[in-house]
């Protein structure tokens, strides 16, 4: 089967962590089994936050060139393991041409099918990524959220983001425990992890919640529609063309 594109370097970390989550998600009994993967991690695409706040230089050229050069080495399916980047994803589809699935609807379909009716979402994810709507605008009217205040993303979301990018993943765990706790405080009944950086330090449980892996659930639709592909049928979520 074609390979299928890593559009990574958002950070790093996360992107080794993607790629561990495909492999794991893969059923293989041998190395021929497993998926045909081609990667491109470029940690020097402008930082998505800063561009989303004004702050910063867009990353959606950055992103196009990367994406280009896996098309060229014959990717046939683009992933992005970045929550943030995904306010670029239509623009960036758009230049392409190629199929991509979506990080967000990856995630939202776990969760919804995860949650208990009436049941409050708890978001982790970057300013940009709270402020842009993304997951509420694609999760629709009938989810409900709870949402870190400015002032716990002041504290402890993004220093704990940044830790982890930093290397200092005890900080960053710290951190986002913390986060954590006060929206399950405030009546979250699931925790989706809508940043990349932070499945790194927080595990299957956390404050005392079932927890939805944005970065595993991406992996998993990976793994579903490439398996899919190659048995000749459609796959749970569907690239869009």
């Amino acid at each position: 089967m074609a390979p299928i594109g890593i559009l990574g370097g958002m950070g790093p970390l996360a992107t080794l962590d993607f790629m561990h989550k495909v492999l794991a998600a893969t059923p293989a009994r041998c190395d021929q089994d497993h998926l045909p993967l081609l990667v491109s991690s470029i940690p020097q695409i402008p930082d998505r936050t800063s561009a989303f706040l004004g702050e910063g230089a867009s990353p959606l050229p950055a992103l196009v060139d990367s994406a280009r050069r896996l098309a060229d080495a014959g990717a046939r399916l683009l992933v992005m393991p970045c929550n943030t980047a995904h306010l670029w994803f239509e623009p960036l589809q758009a230049a392409l041409g190629l199929p991509m699935l979506h990080l967000v609807d990856a995630a939202l379909d776990e969760a919804v099918r995860q949650a208990p009716p009436g049941a409050a979402l708890g978001l982790l994810a970057t300013p940009a990524t709270l402020a842009s709507g993304l997951y509420v605008r694609r999760a629709g009217a009938a989810v409900r959220w709870q949402m870190p205040t400015p002032d716990e993303l002041a504290r402890w979301v993004m220093p704990g983001i940044q830790a982890i990018k930093a290397g200092d993943l005890a900080q960053g765990e710290t951190c986002l425990r913390q986060a954590a706790q006060a929206l399950a405080d405030r009546g979250a009944r699931i925790l989706v992890l809508g940043c990349t950086e932070i499945p790194l330090v927080l595990d299957a449980a956390c404050a005392g919640l079932p927890v939805i892996d944005a970065t595993a659930a991406l992996a998993r639709a990976t793994v579903a529609w490439a398996l899919a592909q190659r048995a000749g049928t459609p796959g749970r979520q569907k690239a869009p063309a």
